[in-house]
Parts: C-alpha cells; structure tokens; sequence
C-alpha cells in the first residue's frame, strides 16, 4: 500500500462520473509535490473527470478545470499543490522536453498528462491511470505501482 493508492492499485469500478470524481477526490490526498500521473483511456473515458476530482482534493475549484485540449497545459493553482493538466491528443508523439512537461510538475505541483501514449519516452516514478469502459456509465479505473511502472 502507498498512501490512498492501494483502493485502485487492483483496479476499481466506479459507476457514474460522480463516482469517478469522487474517487479522484479521496487519492488526491495521497499525492505530493513531484507526482505524474498518466491518464490513459479511450475518448469518454472520464480522464478530465478525474483531473477535476483531484483538483477538488488538493482544494482547487473542479468548475475551473476544462481539457486543455487546445492550450496543451493549463495549471491550477490555489489547492496545497498546484495542479498542471496537460492533454496531448492533438500531438503527434513528441519528446516531453520539448513541452517542458518533466519541469513542470516535479518541482511544486503534480502533472497530470492525458494521452500518454504520445510521449517518446518515460517518465520515472510516474503512475499510470487506466480508465476503461465497464458499462454505459461505470469505469474500471486501476493505478499502476510506479516501481513496476513502463508509461505505456
């Protein structure tokens, strides 16, 4: 167990977006300056669902936070961390220094990067969110342990 992590390092069915943002809420607590998450899942998935369940967890207003779909990073500040979202599905793969993601969120925040898959190479120590459909409204939403950790 590390932290809140253990409720979902198995894997969690969360029914409805309430739900998701809820659980988000409660791990946020886990989460410290310099944590990566990936998010990864198909398009409707919940992936800004959960970024604004742990905006809310980290005391930052969840109506603020929108996919930074076209502005790539938005960051959030005002919670106990900052909060930094970035969202690369309008990417092609690309090296995340040229985004100067990795600088971002390992100094005073956590980095939140949806569309993982786009980057070229691994981030150590980050921890992948995998949200699957497990219905029309429920996910399976399941936390890598990011020593065994491959990004993607």
């Amino acid at each position: 167990m590390v932290g809140g992590w253990w409720l979902v390092v198995g894997g969690r069915v969360t029914n409805s977006e309430a739900e998701t943002h809820l659980l988000a809420r409660e791990l946020a607590a886990a989460l410290e300056a310099g944590d990566v998450l990936l998010l990864s899942g198909d398009l409707g998935a919940g992936k800004t669902t959960f970024v604004r369940g742990l905006a809310e967890g980290l005391g930052i207003d969840p109506a603020d936070v929108s996919s930074p779909t076209f502005t790539l990073l938005h960051e959030y500040r005002g919670g106990r961390l900052t909060l930094y979202h970035a969202d690369l599905y309008r990417l092609d793969k690309t090296a995340t220094g040229d985004l100067g993601l990795e600088e971002t969120g390992v100094r005073d925040g956590v980095l939140a990067i949806e569309w993982p898959d786009r980057l070229t190479h691994q981030l150590p120590g980050a921890r992948t969110v995998t949200m699957e459909f497990a219905g029309e409204t429920a996910r399976r939403i399941s936390i890598s342990d990011p020593s065994t950790n491959t990004n993607h």
